[in-house]
């Protein structure tokens, strides 16, 4: 078993300096720095790298719910604690009913047949690394996800990835007190 490393959640006086642009800019679009982001502040670069992604995957052509779809389904192949709770936050927040976040945090499709085809399709990319099966593209094509729609997703399940491997080393990110209504467990 591999310990967790010595990260902690930095506020901006404790962040290097070329990360505090950052965390303001993240602070004024949010409101508040969420703890992930906070953890990654010890490195500029890669605080830079989850910022972009972020502000990249919030793109307005992108469906908010299947976004949040994708990133439980990586979340829970990932065993990603922080992702889970987040994304299934957002879900609640955008109205998707509470089975299906169940379901999703589960390791189950939900029962929308589109919703269905998104969870597959990102569990699929997270899983295998992009090695998507044939009948799931063919799943989310017949739910009528096209390959734009398809490459949004990869987006998103770039951008869960890299925040499951941020919570994997951390040990586990302490949850924001939005998110621990919504605390995940792997199982």
């Amino acid at each position: 078993m591999i310990e967790a490393m010595n990260l902690h959640v930095l506020n901006p006086d404790d962040a290097p300096a070329p990360s505090r642009p950052t965390l303001d800019g993240i602070a004024a679009d949010l409101g508040f720095v969420p703890n992930l982001a906070a953890v990654t502040a010890a490195s500029p670069t890669l605080l830079a790298a989850f910022d972009a992604l972020r502000r990249t995957v919030s793109d307005p052509s992108f469906d908010p719910v299947h976004r949040e779809i994708a990133g439980v389904a990586v979340g829970v192949a990932v065993n990603n604690a922080y992702g889970v709770a987040f994304h299934s936050t957002m879900l609640g927040k955008l109205g998707v009913g509470e089975p299906d976040i169940e379901a999703m945090r589960a390791g189950c499709v939900p029962n929308d047949p589109v919703q269905a085809a998104v969870y597959a399709f990102a569990r699929d990319v997270s899983l295998h690394r992009g090695s998507v099966a044939d009948d799931v593209v063919r799943r989310a094509n017949d739910a009528g996800l096209d390959a734009t729609d398809l490459l949004q997703l990869v987006t998103e399940c770039v951008f869960a990835a890299l925040v499951g491997i941020v919570d994997n080393l951390a040990g586990r990110v302490p949850l924001d007190e939005f998110l621990r209504p919504r605390q995940w467990t792997p199982s």
